[in-house]
């Protein structure tokens, strides 16, 4: 048997609470990292397979030699300069495997010119390479801009295989997108996805959620859970104007926004909708792999690159362009994603073959086992607003409990009175810390 250690940042049968999925770190800060690594672990789910997942974050490289025949490693936009030392980190990992490691689809963020500048990130994406090199025969990446961008570095087509996205591939070699009505209407029922960082995207979700009684808004990133459940948009930056990011904006405040914790629930979820569309390239694809129309609004290289290699329809979001989403329907055309995929496919199926993996989409073997335990997890619903007590509890203790033991060990070390005095005084604390501990509950 075939022991894969698959990066993902939680186990796709692990059902997690929207606090535990923040406070443990389970989503990524973006809970489309799960569509990627669960669409990973779908494919590679063969009969003759056992695949445990792991974040390759503080990890024993000696224990994953001894335990496992090979490292899978599904990637969203890791080459990007605030992840440079998370690129490092998994170089000097990589460094110290012995069994082969599969890079399955990693992609370079940048200007949508494509114009990578040379940066403090080049030395550290130089020796990742390296690593995964001495270990396999190429790296996949997700399209052409990253490819690129490597190149300019020495690392040519020899090197890189564009593979595109595994979440593309969840379903091998089927893809079909099956419109539920001829045209849109005001009343259509219609998910936006939105990051919340991107100027243009304010206006257009205050807009449309004006003008559109029946979208909703998708979230996805872990700072609106957040808000979600505590009333507050924690970020250390100043949200752009009009995105929602405060309780008075319309999609907020009327209850129009939900946050599926897990691919299977979020794709349900989108099967139910006649169009999607939004700045978010993970929400783009959950939609279209629940078989609903979607659209993207490219704002980038590596949302621009992905919809460039699978031909995702996309409208690039810029200051001077008006986004409607009847019109983003009217002229939007699936066919070329649609009639290109079997070939896409092709070349994701080759790319695995020439690392020695297997796929449930091979001749006797079948995903049903990974759907069937998938179905017999009970995952929480989408999460909507007023489901703020326990994120709020938790941050309040988080912030209390250790607050009061300090508390309570400067008593204890300036206390200068009778035995008695003093034991008074330790109950009426002791009483103070089990008030708050219970009032947090």
């Amino acid at each position: 048997m075939t022991r894969i250690l698959l990066r993902a940042h939680k186990s796709h049968f692990r059902s997690a609470s929207a606090a535990e999925s923040i406070t443990a770190r389970l989503l990524g800060s973006n809970v489309g990292n799960l569509m990627f690594s669960y669409a990973s672990e779908r494919l590679l789910s063969t009969s003759d397979v056992q695949v445990d997942v792991s974040k390759f974050e503080g990890v024993d490289p000696g224990y994953i030699n001894e335990h496992y025949d090979v490292a899978v490693v599904p990637l969203a936009n890791a080459f990007r300069l605030p992840l440079a030392n998370g690129v490092r980190d998994m170089a000097m990992l990589f460094e110290k495997l012995t069994i082969p490691i599969v890079i399955l689809g990693v992609g370079a963020q940048g200007p949508i010119s494509g114009e990578f500048q040379p940066s403090a990130l080049d030395e550290q994406v130089v020796r990742f390479m390296r690593a995964v090199l001495n270990r396999a025969p190429s790296v996949g990446v997700r399209g052409e801009l990253t490819a690129k961008y490597l190149a300019t570095l020495g690392f040519g087509d020899e090197h890189v295989d564009i593979i595109g996205c595994p979440s593309m591939f969840q379903r091998g070699p089927e893809l079909e997108i099956v419109p539920k009505v001829d045209r849109l209407t005001a009343y259509s029922n219609i998910s936006l996805s939105v990051s919340p960082y991107r100027q243009l995207i304010g206006p257009i979700s205050l807009d449309h959620a004006l003008r559109y009684p029946n979208l909703m808004y998708t979230a996805q990133d872990q700072r609106t859970l957040g808000m979600m459940l505590t009333g507050t948009y924690r970020a250390p930056y100043t949200p752009p104007a009009d995105t929602p990011t405060t309780l008075d904006h319309p999609l907020i405040r009327d209850n129009r926004v939900r946050f599926c914790l897990d691919p299977t629930t979020w794709m349900d979820y989108l099967s139910t909708f006649d169009f999607a569309f939004g700045t978010r390239i993970h929400g783009t694809i959950a939609a279209l792999m629940a078989g609903t129309p979607a659209v993207l609004l490219a704002h980038d290289s590596r949302t621009l690159e992905l919809a460039d290699y699978h031909a995702i329809p996309y409208r690039m979001l810029t200051p001077d362009d008006h986004i409607d989403a009847v019109e983003l329907y009217d002229q939007a055309d699936w066919s070329p994603m649609i009639s290109g995929h079997a070939e896409r496919w092709e070349r994701m199926q080759s790319f695995l073959a020439a690392h020695q993996l297997r796929h449930v989409f091979q001749p006797g073997e079948s995903p049903a086992a990974f759907d069937a335990k998938i179905a017999a997890v009970e995952f929480p619903p989408p999460v909507q607003m007023g489901m703020r007590h326990d994120l709020k509890t938790f941050y309040e203790l988080q912030r209390s409990v250790p607050a009061l033991a300090r508390e309570m060990r400067e008593v204890e070390a300036k206390l200068s009175v009778t035995k008695a005095k003093k034991r008074s005084k330790l109950r009426r604390f002791a009483s103070r810390v089990k008030a708050k501990l219970l009032a947090g509950r």
